[in-house]
């Protein structure tokens, strides 16, 4: 008995290996391409400068808010563009971070909502169904509060837009790399995820299959595409209202397009808890949109499997055997870290979230089994339960 379960250990470490090194080298590949799409395009003349407005949804200020949301005031953009700013209430400290950056802009055209109470269960799309409403021009920007930007970043996200081009994007939705100005390791390793899992997955699944989903830290799409997707009160009924949306307008045949424009998502420390919480959420999240892509993720991951066989040899004495299941193991998150990062045109951060990347790989893996467990979330103030289908249930009314 004993015998067997240490082949079955063996086995799994093995395979394990394996997956994740073929998952790696897709990551590879899918990242290079990525890369030269995007030389490629920036060197490209930008041409579709419609009007926009930019829509940021805001709930209270974090230290580096004013720095976000002072970026989207710096565009180098031709054509004229406003910014909409909304919170639950006209007090809102977000929103009073907000005037006062706008302050310092006295051209800029920018507006300040107050939406009240959220009517939907995911209280973002609420704020932005407001602003869409409100908003002066057809094409809109959303985009989150701790999302910064650079200068070019309104023209280089609606170039998919553009209605001469043969396959006009109906949505364009952009990567993110993790950002941290201060804060301790798990900030660190929580950004190193943000940056390469997340962009990894995406950018694999659009070299194999295209992107029948969204991110909605930043996307750029017609107004009327909501509407075609659901609307605002459907969407609003989700908590991975970015996924639903793209998934319905490619299963309507419409085209949705990754950007090459990159942003930055600014993370702030708000302890341990809150940080595995947050995760976690989003884990879940991944589970009822792609429950069965969500599964295959545990075999993508490659530092428990190099663990595991490195523990087994080790006890064989088998040490060639163990140095070479936990080589492979960092060697693979290793090389994924660094051509995703520099894909993405990490810079600042590139050696540390590439040494990093291991130990983020195991906590990934230690969050990614946690969304198996049944549990509730908290979101701006309100305890949700992620329904089977996606959708948002107060969590007292999914006991009652």
């Amino acid at each position: 008995m004993r015998q067997s379960a240490g082949h079955i250990l063996f086995w799994t470490a093995a395979t394990g290996t394996v997956t994740s090194a073929v998952f790696c080298g897709l990551a590879v590949a899918a990242a290079l391409r990525f890369h030269r799409r995007r030389l490629r395009e920036c060197a490209a003349p930008a041409t579709f400068t419609p009007p926009v407005s930019v829509l940021k949804p805001l709930h209270g200020a974090d230290p580096e808010l004013a720095t976000s949301l002072e970026s989207y005031f710096q565009q180098d953009y031709p054509a004229p563009y406003e910014i909409l700013f909304c919170a639950r209430q006209q007090d809102d400290a977000g929103l009073q971070v907000a005037r006062q950056v706008a302050a310092r802009y006295p051209e800029q055209p920018v507006r300040f909502l107050a939406c009240g109470e959220p009517q939907y269960p995911n209280p973002k799309m609420y704020s932005l169904g407001v602003m869409a409403h409100a908003a002066a021009h057809e094409i809109v920007l959303p985009s989150d509060a701790d999302c910064r930007v650079g200068r070019d970043y309104l023209l280089r996200s609606v170039q998919a837009l553009a209605p001469e081009q043969a396959e006009a994007a109906a949505l364009s939705f952009a990567l993110y790399r993790g950002t941290v100005e201060s804060g301790g390791l798990l900030l660190y390793l929580d950004a190193a995820g943000k940056s390469v899992e997340m962009a990894a997955g995406v950018l694999v699944a659009d070299m194999l299959s295209g992107t029948d989903f969204a991110l909605g830290v930043s996307m750029a799409l017609y107004r009327s595409r909501f509407e075609q997707a659901g609307g605002f009160e459907e969407l609003g009924g989700y908590w991975a209202e970015d996924f639903v949306l793209g998934n319905r307008l490619a299963a309507a045949g419409e085209r949705v397009d990754v950007s090459t424009e990159v942003v930055e998502m600014v993370l702030t420390d708000r302890g341990a808890p809150r940080s595995l919480q947050d995760q976690l959420r989003w884990m879940q999240s991944t589970r009822r949109s792609r429950p069965w892509g969500h599964l295959g993720t545990g075999l993508t991951f490659a530092m428990p499997f190099g663990l595991l066989g490195f523990a087994l040899e080790m006890g064989n004495r088998q040490w060639a055997w163990a140095s070479g299941f936990l080589g492979l193991a960092l060697l693979n998150r290793w090389v994924q870290a660094y051509v995703l990062l520099r894909a993405l045109g990490e810079q600042r951060q590139l050696v540390r979230y590439t040494l990093l990347y291991p130990l983020r790989d195991l906590l990934g893996f230690g969050v990614w089994l946690c969304s198996y467990l049944p549990a509730d979330t908290r979101y701006h103030g309100t305890r949700f339960r992620i329904m089977p289908d996606g959708r948002l249930l107060e969590a007292a009314q999914a006991t009652s």
